[in-house]
């Protein structure tokens, strides 16, 4: 089969799947080999990126995912009529401990932020954002957490290497605060 024919079935491929889909699986799907599928990906990333459509095809949590372009987020949700999903300050501040510490227990977490962290957890477990990555080897043998694929994919990551670093943190700091004459 030609390359021409493979772009569009990769694209239905893509379609249809309720989460992302991995290069393999494509690749096995057509029956061809891994370097045949990873540059038709990139074509079509390419293609929607330049194209005005209310779409994109990402990459994201270790695959490929159609998703809506951020700045049409309004609209999908008076479609939708349902509300963003909100984190609490607590919840955040677990989820972001887990992201940039993991593997970490829940005696670590709760030491960084001061304050018992077992219901956050519980909630973060419940909604597959948190996943138990096994036991530590001490005593006690406490579990260990760290994040999941449903985390990179509710974040758009395509793995834990995009996330910001804490020097990009600062840089965004200083941009928000005002400058000293502009108080008051």
């Amino acid at each position: 089969m030609d390359t021409v024919d493979l772009k569009p079935i990769i694209e239905a491929l893509v379609f249809v799947s309720e989460s992302p889909v991995k290069v393999e699986q494509i690749a096995e799907a057509l029956d061809v080999e891994k370097q045949v599928v990873v540059p038709l990906l990139r074509q079509l990333c390419s293609d929607y990126a330049m194209s005005q459509r209310g779409i994109v095809l990402q990459e994201t949590a270790g695959g490929f995912q159609f998703r809506t372009r951020p700045e049409y987020a309004e609209w999908v949700r008076r479609l939708s009529r349902n509300k963003p999903f909100r984190f609490s300050r607590a919840a955040l501040e677990t989820l972001a401990i887990i992201a940039y510490r993991q593997p970490i227990t829940r005696a670590e977490i709760e030491y960084l932020r001061g304050v018992d962290s077992g219901g956050v957890l519980k909630t973060l477990l419940d909604k597959h954002l948190v996943r138990i990555l096994g036991k530590k080897d001490v005593p006690g043998r406490p579990l260990i957490y760290g994040t999941s694929r449903d985390f990179l994919e509710l974040f758009g990551l395509k793995d834990l290497s995009g996330l910001p670093t804490l020097k990009e943190f600062s840089e965004l700091a200083l941009e928000a605060t005002p400058a000293a004459d502009e108080t008051l």
